[in-house]
C-alpha cells in the first residue's frame, strides 16, 4: 500500500509540471502574497524553490557548444485531455504511450502546458510564449522540452487548443491533435539540468529548451493569455556552478 501511495503522489507532481495546490496543502500563485518570491516560505514541500541551486528558468547568454544532436522526438497524432488546472492550459494525451529519447535515454511522454510569456530568457529578451513537454523516465527523473513562440502566422495546433475558453476546472477532449506544429523542425537546443518551475520546485529534470520559435499570431496570444488568467511565468533563476550545453 505505502509503494501505491508514492507511486500515486509522483504521478501527481508530474501531471501538472505544475502541480496542483490541493495536493500540498498550500496554495501558490504568480501574483500576490504566494506569488513565486514567497513560493519556499508556503510550505516545507515547497523549500527548495527558495533553497535551491539548480532551480528553472534560467536565461540563455552563456553557453558551452557541444556537437551532435543530442534529441529524438516525435510525436503521434493522438487525443489529449486539455484542461485548465487554474495555473496553466494543460493537455495530456490519451491512448498508447510515447516515449521520446534525450541523451540515450528514455522517457514517457507525460503532458504538455503553456507559459505567457516564456519562462526562459535569451539573452534576457522572453518570447511571448513559452510550451513546456514533461516527460518520466523508468527511475522517475525527468525531462521538459521548452519550445518558445514568436509572433506570424496561425499556428493550427493552438487554434484547437485555444478553441474553447476553458475556465478553471474545465476541461475538455480534443480527438487526433496533431501536435507537431507548437515544435519547429529543426532540434537544436540548449541543454542543463534544472528543476520543475512550479511549486515543489523539484530539482530532478533535464531541460531540453529548442533554439528556433515557432510562430503564432497575436490573436491566438490573446486567447492563451486569456484562458491562463494573464501571465503565467517564474523569473529566471541563478545560474550557479551550471553549464549550459548548446549544439549548433
Amino acid at each position: 500500500m505505502l509503494k501505491k501511495h508514492l507511486f500515486l503522489s509522483l504521478l501527481m507532481a508530474v501531471s501538472t509540471a505544475t502541480v496542483s495546490a490541493e495536493t500540498h496543502h498550500a496554495h501558490w500563485s504568480y501574483t500576490g502574497e504566494n506569488d513565486a518570491a514567497h513560493w519556499g516560505d508556503l510550505s516545507e514541500d515547497f523549500a527548495v524553490c527558495k533553497t535551491g541551486k539548480q532551480q528553472s528558468p534560467v536565461d540563455f547568454s552563456t553557453t558551452k557548444t557541444v556537437k551532435g544532436k543530442q534529441l529524438a522526438y516525435r510525436y503521434n497524432v493522438a487525443d489529449y485531455k486539455v484542461e485548465n488546472n487554474g495555473h496553466t492550459l494543460q493537455a495530456t494525451p490519451q491512448g498508447k504511450a510515447q516515449t521520446i529519447v534525450i541523451n540515450g535515454k528514455t522517457y514517457t511522454f507525460k503532458q504538455f502546458h503553456f507559459h505567457t510569456p516564456s519562462e526562459h530568457t535569451f539573452k534576457g529578451k522572453h518570447f511571448p510564449m513559452e510550451a513546456h513537454f514533461v516527460h518520466q523516465a523508468e527511475d522517475g527523473t525527468l525531462a521538459v522540452i521548452g519550445s518558445v513562440f514568436k509572433p506570424g502566422k496561425n499556428n493550427p495546433a493552438l487554434s484547437a487548443l485555444t478553441a474553447k475558453k476553458l475556465k478553471a476546472g474545465e476541461s475538455v477532449t480534443l480527438k487526433n491533435l496533431n501536435i507537431q506544429a507548437l515544435l519547429p523542425k529543426d532540434s537544436k537546443s540548449f541543454q542543463l539540468k534544472g528543476s520543475l518551475t512550479t511549486p515543489p520546485c523539484s530539482e530532478n529534470v533535464t531541460w531540453v529548451v529548442l533554439k528556433t520559435p515557432v510562430q503564432a499570431d497575436a490573436a491566438q496570444f490573446k486567447a492563451m493569455r486569456d484562458i491562463i488568467g494573464g501571465e503565467n511565468n517564474r523569473p529566471v533563476q541563478p545560474l550557479n556552478d551550471r553549464e549550459v550545453n548548446e549544439d549548433k
